[in-house]
């Protein structure tokens, strides 16, 4: 079966989108419904844009980001974080890489690398940062794996359960 890379309406796919990361994250009814209320903020927001995986007409995978504002919650949460750490100018003139999922059956074949180095290329910003769980799992070593580089760790999330790391890599990111 083929994989499709390409633009994805993702307000018009918020429902397909949000099964996928249920699926590969682990989510409930609850916190889909309060996700399916950010994801079409986001949306709105100037430069966000969404790509998705394909395969046999079916969302796999997708990603969704947008140039950094320091006023939107996510830079609020994490700024502290990084200027402790001397980090804090990595919120300006980054591209934030907001969700990428991929559904479990298709992980480790190269959907999320594909994914994130396209929606990446197209960003006219020098860097891109992101935030994932701070755990030794596949998706951070996919992410140091292009380039990424931990700039602040054990950031706490209101009501999430467990810490998170912010990433940051220059931009392209670093090919195999």
């Amino acid at each position: 079966m083929s994989l499709v890379i390409g633009p994805l309406d993702l307000p018009a796919h918020v429902d397909e989108a949000l099964a996928v990361q249920a699926v590969a994250f682990g989510l409930g009814p609850d916190e889909v419904a309060v996700r399916r209320q950010i994801v079409l903020r986001h949306m709105t927001y100037p430069g966000a844009r969404a790509l998705g995986a394909t395969a046999g007409g079916r969302l796999v995978g997708f990603v969704y980001g947008m140039p950094n504002d320091r006023t939107h919650w996510w830079s609020t949460v994490v700024e502290p974080y990084l200027r402790a750490r001397g980090h804090e100018d990595w919120l300006d003139a980054s591209f934030v890489i907001t969700e990428l999922h991929v559904h479990p059956a298709y992980q480790n074949r190269g959907v999320g690398r594909s994914l994130i180095t396209t929606i990446t290329d197209g960003a006219t910003e020098p860097r891109s940062i992101l935030s994932a769980i701070d755990i030794d799992s596949p998706a951070r070593g996919l992410y140091r794996s292009l380039g990424y580089e931990d700039l602040a760790r054990q950031v706490l999330f209101p009501s999430a359960p467990r810490p998170y790391a912010v990433m940051g890599a220059p931009l392209p990111l670093r090919r195999r």
